[in-house]
């Protein structure tokens, strides 16, 4: 009896792998929204890591976390480190191509909990008085991050944290422009 509950384990084990191998490697997280202001006064907020204390989505999430700034105060070459509490762990942004008015790309390499390196994006386009800004999120998923796709939902995940960085992104752009 316990060498056929052992083998129907070992079944599942080997099955469960198999199901986690043949999930995607890749994946890809987008949100979009749209600010009541000029393109360039948007794409000035993403370009400075000194501004994103202002808006970012983890950073209310650790006041406390140490923060440091390298290179250049804007555009490529600068770089952002973090190291906080468990909801925003450390790691290291560094801002890897600037056009201006129209994209932002950031690496951003994670080291803890998890360690990870991640493409972000911000593309910015002029709608009249407005600017639609996209956010994009894209990286490569090992065994274990496959693993834990499978009980979490990346896309939601993040997802959420975009819109809310989205928002105040917004609100702090919106409010420089009103004065």
């Amino acid at each position: 009896m316990l060498k056929k509950i052992l083998i129907a384990l070992a079944a599942l084990a080997v099955v469960f792998v198999g199901y986690v191998a043949m999930q995607p490697s890749e994946f890809r997280v987008v949100r979009s929204a749209t600010v009541a202001a000029p393109t360039p006064d948007v794409f000035a907020q993403v370009n400075n890591f000194h501004n994103w204390q202002a808006w970012s989505p983890w950073a209310k999430l650790d006041p406390a976390a140490k923060a440091t700034f390298g290179g250049p105060p804007a555009g490529p070459g600068a770089v952002f480190t973090w190291a906080g509490n468990d909801k925003i762990g450390e790691g290291r942004m560094t801002l890897t191509e600037s056009h201006p008015t129209d994209l932002v790309k950031v690496k951003v390499e994670f080291v803890k909990p998890f360690e990870g390196t991640n493409t972000t994006e911000f593309t910015f386009k002029p709608q009249g008085d407005q600017t639609a800004v996209t956010w994009s999120m894209a990286g490569h998923n090992n065994f274990v991050a496959k693993a834990l796709c499978l009980f979490m939902n990346m896309d939601r995940m993040i997802g959420r944290d975009m819109e809310n960085g989205l928002a105040q992104l917004k609100s702090v752009v919106e409010a420089a422009v009103k004065k």
